[in-house]
C-alpha cells in the first residue's frame, strides 16, 4: 500500500478510537488503539505507565538512555469531543483533506511521530511520551512530562501546526482564576441598604481586571463567566467571577497575577477569596531559537522551504518544558486547521512531508546534541 493509503489508514483507526478527555474508559481504549498501530508502524510495542488520578501514559523508548542527544517527541491522545461524535461527523478523506473528530488535534501528529522513529536507525537515542489528559491541562501527566523532559537535551511537541504550516516559536502563557465575593444579604425592596451587594463588587471587579490588561505587549486579562444572586428581589450575597489571563512574558504574568490579588484585597464590605492561578508559564521565543534554526536547516537539506513561524495565543504541554529551561518546538505535527472545531481538518500530503523533517531533527540532534544551556 502507498505510503498515503497507510498513513490515512491509520489516522483513521486512531480518529474511531473516540477519546474524550472526561471519560477514562475511553482514553484508554484509544490507548490501546494507539499502542498496536505505534507497534505495526515503529515496530515495537510501548511501555503502558499507570498515572495516579488520570489516564495511563504510552513511551516509546530507543538508542542509549544516557545518550547527551536524545530528543523527546511529546503528545497527547485525548480530544474534545465527546462520545458519539465520530458517528456524527465520521472520518473522511476528500480532495486531500482528511476530517473528523481530533484529526488535527492531535492524532496525526502522533503518527508523524511514530513513522518518524521508524525511519531512525535503532541506536538513535529518542523517546516517544503520548499522554492522555493534555486537554484538561495535564494535572495528571506534568510530573511525568517533566521528568521524561529533563532526561532530554531537546523536545519537539507535535501539536498541529499554526496557520500555513507555521511552527510554533512562540506560545503565551495561561492563569485562570475565580473570584468568590461574599457579601450580606436583605430585601431588595424593604431594607437595600443594610446589604452588601456580591454583584455590585463582581461588577467592579470585571470593570478592574479589565484595565491590567495590555494588549500591546500580549497581555490580555479577559471575564469569561459570571454568576450572582439566587433570586430577583433580594440583594445578592455571593457572586463569583472567572477570569482567564495570557502573558506573552513570565514577568508579565507574574505582575498580572500580583494585581488579580492586590484587587481582590481591598477593603469594600464584599470579602473576596481568589482560586486558581498561574497554570502554564509561557513559551517564549528563545526556548526555540535554536531547535527553529536546525529546523531551517534541515529542511532545507531535505529540498524542502523551510516552515515559517508564529506566536501563538494557546497552550500546549511545551510550555511546561520551556520552563525547565529545556529548549522546546511546538507545532511539528498535522498541517491543517479547526482546532477545537467541527470543520477541524489536515492536509494529508503537507502532514507526509512533517515526516522526514521531524526525523531529520532528531537524527541531527542526537550526532550534533546541542549545547547545554547552564554551560554556555
Amino acid at each position: 500500500m502507498p505510503m498515503q493509503g497507510k498513513f490515512t489508514s491509520a489516522l483513521r483507526s486512531l480518529v474511531d478510537a473516540e477519546s474524550p478527555s472526561a471519560d477514562a474508559a475511553a482514553v484508554e481504549r484509544c490507548g490501546d488503539r494507539l499502542a498496536e498501530v505505534g507497534e505495526a508502524v515503529a515496530g515495537a510495542a510501548p511501555e503502558r505507565i499507570a498515572l495516579a488520578d488520570g489516564p495511563s501514559a504510552l513511551i516509546w523508548r530507543q538508542g542509549d538512555a544516557r545518550a547527551p542527544g536524545r530528543v523527546l517527541l511529546l503528545g497527547h491522545r485525548d480530544t474534545v469531543w465527546p462520545l458519539g461524535t465520530v458517528a456524527e461527523r465520521p472520518f473522511a478523506v476528500e480532495d486531500g483533506r482528511a476530517r473528523g473528530p481530533g484529526v488535527f488535534d492531535m492524532k496525526a501528529g502522533l503518527l508523524v511521530a511514530l513513522y518518524a522513529m521508524a525511519e531512525l536507525q535503532p541506536q538513535v537515542p529518542v523517546t516517544l511520551l503520548v499522554t492522555g489528559d493534555e486537554e484538561v491541562g495535564s494535572a495528571a501527566s506534568r510530573e511525568l512530562i517533566e521528568a521524561e523532559a529533563r532526561t532530554c537535551g531537546a523536545v519537539l511537541v507535535l501539536e498541529g501546526a499554526a496557520e500555513g504550516g507555521a511552527l510554533k516559536r512562540a506560545r503565551k502563557g495561561w492563569s485562570i482564576y475565580t473570584l468568590r465575593c461574599r457579601g450580606r444579604s436583605a430585601h431588595a425592596g424593604l431594607e437595600p441598604h443594610k446589604g452588601r451587594n456580591a454583584l455590585v463588587r463582581m461588577s467592579e471587579l470585571v470593570a478592574e481586571s479589565q484595565r491590567l490588561g495590555a494588549p500591546e505587549r500580549g497581555l490580555t486579562v479577559t471575564p469569561t463567566l459570571a454568576r450572582a444572586g439566587h433570586t430577583v428581589n433580594t440583594v445578592p450575597d455571593d457572586a463569583e467571577l472567572h477570569l482567564d489571563v495570557r502573558a506573552s512574558t513570565a514577568a508579565d504574568q507574574r505582575r498580572a497575577d500580583e494585581s488579580i490579588r492586590r484587587l481582590a484585597a481591598a477593603s469594600t464590605g464584599v470579602e473576596v477569596h481568589v482560586e486558581g492561578g498561574i497554570n502554564r508559564p509561557p513559551m517564549e521565543e528563545s526556548a526555540t531559537a535554536a531547535l527553529l534554526e536546525r529546523t531551517e536547516r534541515h529542511a532545507r537539506e531535505l529540498g524542502a522551504r523551510p516552515p515559517e513561524s508564529a506566536a501563538v495565543g494557546g497552550i500546549s504541554d511545551a510550555n511546561l518544558v520551556a520552563a525547565l529551561g529545556i529548549p522546546v518546538l511546538d507545532g511539528l505535527g498535522a498541517v491543517g486547521g479547526g482546532p477545537h472545531a467541527e470543520h477541524e481538518w489536515v492536509d494529508v500530503d503537507a502532514t507526509l512531508h512533517r515526516i522526514p523533517l521531524v526525523s531529520a531533527l532528531v537524527d541531527g540532534l542526537a550526532e550534533h546534541p546541542l549545547p547545554d544551556p547552564e554551560g554556555m
